[in-house]
């Protein structure tokens, strides 16, 4: 009968599925046993190929190729030099806070673990280029290892020194700085804590672009050498430029009995340095209260230091100006200017203590000198300057 041939269907399956699914059932097995195999094979060949490569060339030559393959992409040194050796390159991305809590950090030990040579680092103070260069050149030449330069220029001027010159690569980071301004202040900081980084510099001389050395380099460094002081001026003037500038504001950080007033160019150790790029608690009061009329690069440093490390001042500056002209500013010196009579004028008369004891040597450098004056400068040093 028709009915015994037919096999009743199972609800929702299909008879041509099912007979695929039985048939990939069965090759998934075969497969598997082929991975396997291959697996297998590769093992024995990685390992005969191993026993092969540590008989001939022994197991520490291996390890030590594959080990030498990779290189640090930057070796940072661990020992003493990491902490000695002066910056390679001034342009750093340190902005004013990091850069003087850098500065500030000193060794409390007096003596040196190293060969320390103390050297004069001279920061230049410019708006833009160095005239008076062929003067420093030459006053440099042969003194090398024994002096460092820094130059803050505004931040748009592009040096062009060629790589002879010793001012090649020693402008710092540098801000826009406004004469009486607190930020002629900042700029005056930046180049001390720019310099407090060589930890060989010992003074730190700030100089302008019409600055000139009046002496030469082997003088100006034993004088250094041998001073117990920094020197800087800060007198109390009781006249209305002097006490006349303060603002009661000032108090209870800054008296009027403790207001000073000096020269804005100076000479400070190391010491008396750190001193000034660690201070936090003069340098907001000088920012908020004393503004044009008060000219804060005459009061800040002066009053900051005499109260702090009053003992440490010689209270005179040693870049020599000439006042007789009148006006807000010092004369400037031109062509015309640079005689023989002149240089002698500028290095005689005067009368200073040197260490407590009375000297006639006052000043080490002058100001101000036009572009103009370097030849006659440059003809008359070997005679008058000794360089």
């Amino acid at each position: 009968m028709m009915q015994s041939r037919v096999v009743p269907l199972e609800e929702g399956k299909d008879p041509g599925v099912s007979a695929s699914r039985t048939n990939q059932t069965k090759a998934l097995p075969i497969r598997m046993l082929q991975l396997f195999v291959l697996f297998l094979a590769f093992c024995v060949t990685f390992s005969v190929i191993s026993i092969y490569t540590i008989r001939h060339f022994g197991i520490s030559n291996v390890m030590t190729s594959v080990t030498s393959s990779v290189q640090p992409c930057f070796e940072e040194p661990t020992g003493l030099d990491r902490w000695i050796k002066p910056p390679s390159n001034l342009m750093h991305t340190m902005n004013d806070e990091e850069l003087l809590w850098r500065a500030s950090l000193s060794s409390r030990r007096k003596n040196y673990p190293f060969e320390r040579v103390p050297k004069i680092a001279l920061m230049f103070l410019t708006k833009g280029p160095l005239p008076l260069a062929p003067i420093w050149e030459r006053f440099l030449k042969g003194h090398e290892g024994f002096y460092s330069l820094y130059v803050h220029s505004l931040p748009s001027f592009q040096p062009h020194f060629p790589p002879s010159s010793v001012f090649h690569g020693r402008h710092i980071p540098s801000q826009v700085a406004e004469w009486g301004r607190m930020s002629m202040c900042d700029a005056e900081r930046r180049l001390l804590a720019n310099a407090l980084l060589d930890i060989s510099n010992e003074w730190f001389i700030l100089l302008s672009e019409s600055c000139i050395p009046l002496y030469n380099f082997s003088v100006i460094y034993q004088y250094m050498r041998k001073s117990k002081y920094s020197y800087m001026g800060a007198f109390d003037d009781h006249g209305p430029y002097g006490r006349g500038r303060y603002n009661d504001n000032m108090a209870p950080e800054v008296k009027i009995t403790q207001w000073r007033k000096g020269s804005q160019w100076f000479e400070v150790n190391r010491k008396v340095a750190i001193t000034i790029v660690e201070d936090t608690t003069f340098y907001p009061k000088f920012k908020e209260f004393c503004r044009p009329a008060c000219y804060v690069d005459e009061h800040y440093f002066p009053t900051m230091l005499a109260i702090q490390a009053g003992n440490m001042l010689a209270n005179r500056s040693i870049t020599w100006v000439d006042w007789s002209r009148g006006g807000p500013h010092p004369a400037t010196f031109g062509r015309g200017d640079i005689t023989e009579e002149f240089m002698k004028r500028m290095l005689s008369s005067h009368r200073c203590t040197y260490n407590n004891r009375n000297s006639t040597m006052c000043f080490l450098f002058a100001r101000k000198f036009a572009p103009s004056a370097l030849e006659p400068l440059l003809h008359l040093a070997p005679k008058f300057l000794g360089f």
